[in-house]
């Protein structure tokens, strides 16, 4: 079995020591690297090849935000998963639009990181609905109406089914319950994401549910999805 490369990334000593050593003991993780500041992430990555950053937000010189956006640009980008305090903040927002696959929160039960990182490095979001709809709730009616129009602009380069599929996403459901909703298969729910990811030149499900948030197609009022419809 290949073991999953993680770079920690914080500035502080003991969170990193912490990690370390929660996640030392699991056969199927091995510690790469550590970084005190963003700004040596990208050199690490080039050398150590992780799968997996967990990535602190504030840092003195580059903050973990930049670092994300930084390394998501890069066609070989590694999984990002942000290490933050609060639940609903406005710069876990943002990490996640740049391309996040989630976030955990420093207190998290040792086991539950861990499982995090397994995740991610599977290609699952760490992001609950319940979670999605508190940061959602946080960032309603910052410059919302922009990003509403902007979003729909986006929204409306997919065909009908893949805009369901997307739609679904944002409301958080899994792939069995998509397949389960509009009568597919979950193989082909796959492939619905994988074009909607393409489409619309995204990393992952969370900005596609952050998009589908953004354009008002979450509502459980399906009238909201298009109000020039008339219907």
């Amino acid at each position: 079995m290949t073991a999953i490369k993680v770079l920690l990334v914080d500035d502080d000593p003991l969170v990193r020591a912490g990690l370390s050593f929660m996640m030392g003991g699991s056969p199927d993780i091995e510690i790469v690297g550590e970084a005190a500041d963003g700004a040596e992430v990208e050199a690490l990555v080039d050398r150590t090849r992780p799968d997996v950053v967990l990535m602190d937000i504030r840092m003195p010189a580059v903050d973990g935000l930049t670092a994300t956006e930084r390394l998501r640009r890069r066609d070989d980008s590694p999984q990002v998963v942000v290490l933050t305090t609060f639940h609903a903040d406005e710069q876990v927002l943002r990490a996640l639009r740049a391309g996040a696959a989630g976030f955990v929160l420093k207190d998290t039960p040792p086991a539950e990181i861990v499982d995090a990182v397994r995740r991610v490095a599977a290609g699952d979001p760490v992001l609950s609905p319940t979670v999605t709809r508190q940061l959602m709730a946080h960032a309603a009616g910052t410059a919302a109406d922009i990003r509403r129009t902007r979003a729909r602009q986006r929204i409306a380069l997919l065909n009908d089914r893949e805009r369901e599929v997307a739609v679904a996403v944002g409301r958080g459901q899994a792939n069995a319950e998509i397949a389960a909703s509009l009568f597919m298969s979950v193989a082909t729910v796959k492939t619905h994401v994988s074009r909607v990811l393409a489409k619309l030149g995204l990393n992952n499900r969370v900005q596609i549910a952050l998009l589908a948030y953004d354009a008002g197609l979450t509502d459980d009022d399906r009238s909201e999805e298009d109000p020039e419809s008339g219907h």
